[in-house]
């Protein structure tokens, strides 16, 4: 019989106390932390990937699915919010069952999911049955990310997360490629049914391969705080989603949205206050590293990537008129290299600590976000528009390890599935505000633009202008007026992407900000002040 292994290890819990007679979960071979490792990884990969390279192919949806492109956005929105929910829920089923148990699980789920959409021949189908992938992700995302980190001892779990950073940073980035290449040379459907065979795999590999925990706890689950809580994210997810479309707070819904979204926040505080069983443990956000980390992953790893991932492949498709595969492969240059430094930044944490790698990440992803691509527009060389994008690849790869290590480190070791469940739930509600911004901010400075071109033309010389037009082409004025009217619109789309990803650049400095604070030392009252008092 194998020997029992302790729950899911973290910095703070090297003491063979808390289980003395049992196994801890490194101890492995070399070869068991491979196979491991890959199949964990593989599971994240796929969920994760599955969150941008669906976005490719929602436009296309229109027509198979018999609606608009407000309809088709459901199908990304309905994923969201099933993953969010779920996300809070899967630290309980995590020590009720295991985390083997319940990644197999969600690979099943997400793996049927997927078949079931690939086969949906209406909107409401496709709808439900992405639900049902988003409840999938969750359970894979929460459950790969613990198993990760129990299969590498204390020294080397940099190398750990960063081995992890490969799936949950590399495949929203490679996303587009792929649904690009899909799409172009199959179908729509193809971008679900790849997961099919991958899923399977990797249900019989997980059953077979990865190791079974010892250790449950039946746990009490604050089910009032979960429906609280659920409510009040629902409602700030659709919020975000419908906002733009709605026209924000000129529309009713989204001023009810708003008002369920407030009020699900408050009774959901005042459940947790009055509750014995909290949903959350916020005495862990007391450890300022553990606080400022939860910020940086909102700020920069949510609020501000999400915006970049969802920018640079319209900037590809709209700006530079690329087909969605050449967008897709454009975008893949910068993905390469945050696949590659993702576990540099791992081994480089377990080198120098976790802070200090956080700091230089923070210092490239601002430097570049904020100085190189700005500067991208129509005219930028498509060669040019890759190679600025590879700086940018790097400071994004360097950032996930370093700030899930340190997170980690900081939470006591029964709580590192709780640090685990929040990190994903921040990221994902901060990724979410992030794409709602860059979508707002877009068509804002687009008609900002517009209308700044407008103020400043010569009126006389833009008449003989189009009057000139007219006489070449030998078309009439009506049609002269069209062309030049699209043109308008294009060079202010084009120029109102320097603002926009300014802006996303902005919502990294201020994620920085917590990154300083890491280094700032509160100073605290000394025992002999403490005795004199």
């Amino acid at each position: 019989m194998a020997e029992p292994q302790c729950p899911m290890p973290n910095a703070d819990s090297r003491n063979e106390s808390q289980c003395p007679n049992a196994k801890n979960p490194w101890d492995i071979t070399p070869k068991e932390r491979a196979i491991f490792s890959i199949i964990v990884m593989a599971g994240a990969f796929m969920a994760i990937l599955d969150t941008t390279v669906v976005d490719v192919i929602v436009p296309k949806l229109t027509g198979p699915l018999a609606t608009d492109m407000y309809g088709v956005q459901w199908i990304i929105t309905s994923y969201m919010v099933a993953a969010a929910i779920a996300l809070l829920i899967t630290e309980w089923l995590i020590k009720r069952f295991g985390a083997k148990t319940i990644f197999v699980s969600g690979v099943a789920l997400f793996t049927v999911a997927s078949f079931l959409c690939g086969i949906s021949d209406s909107l409401e189908e496709i709808i439900i049955f992405r639900v049902i992938q988003g409840v999938g992700e969750a359970l894979i995302m929460v459950t790969s990310h613990i198993m990760i980190f129990s299969y590498f001892p204390p020294e080397k779990q940099g190398l750990a997360m960063g081995i992890f950073g490969l799936g949950v940073s590399f495949a929203p980035a490679l996303g587009p490629t792929i649904g690009g290449y899909l799409t172009e040379y199959y179908n729509w459907r193809m971008v679900f049914f790849i997961n099919v065979p991958v899923g399977l795999l990797l249900v019989v590999s997980g059953l077979i391969y990865l190791p079974k925990e010892r250790f449950f706890e039946n746990l009490r689950f604050n089910f009032v705080s979960f429906i609280l809580l659920s409510f009040a994210t629902i409602a700030l997810l659709v919020m975000l989603s419908r906002g733009q479309q709605l026209g924000w707070f000129n529309s009713i819904e989204i001023g009810a949205l708003l008002f369920c979204t407030l009020i699900g926040f408050s009774l959901y505080a005042l459940s947790e206050i009055h509750s014995k069983n909290r949903l959350i443990d916020f005495s862990l956000f007391k450890n300022p590293a553990f606080a400022n980390g939860m910020m940086i992953y909102f700020f920069i790893l949510g609020f501000s990537m999400y915006q970049y991932f969802y920018l640079l492949p319209v900037y590809y498709e709209h700006i530079k008129m690329l087909p969605t595969l050449d967008a897709g492969i454009a975008v893949f240059a910068f993905a390469i290299f945050i696949g590659l430094f993702s576990p540099l930044a791992g081994i480089v944490s377990d080198i120098i600590g976790a802070k200090k790698t956080v700091a230089i990440a923070a210092f490239f992803y601002v430097t570049t976000s904020i100085l190189l691509l700005p500067t991208l527009n129509y005219y930028t060389p498509l060669h040019q528009a890759m190679l600025l994008t590879i700086p940018f690849g790097i400071g994004m790869g360097l950032f996930f390890a370093p700030v899930t290590v340190m997170v980690l480190q900081n939470a006591p070791g029964h709580k590192g599935e709780l640090a685990i469940v929040l990190m994903d739930y921040f990221r994902f509600v901060g990724g979410s505000f992030g794409t709602a911004l860059a979508t707002n901010n877009m068509e804002y400075f687009k008609n900002l633009h517009f209308l700044r071109m407008e103020e400043l033309q010569n009126i006389e010389y833009i008449d003989y202008f189009l009057h000139k037009m007219q006489e070449s082409l030998g078309v009439s004025m009506d049609q002269v007026k069209a062309v030049f009217g699209n043109y308008e619109s294009f060079m202010s789309y084009n120029y109102g992407f320097y603002n926009t990803f300014m802006h996303a650049g902005y919502w990294g400095i201020l994620g920085s900000l917590f990154v300083v604070l890491l280094f700032v030392k509160i100073p605290l009252k000394s025992k002999k002040l403490k005795e004199k008092s």
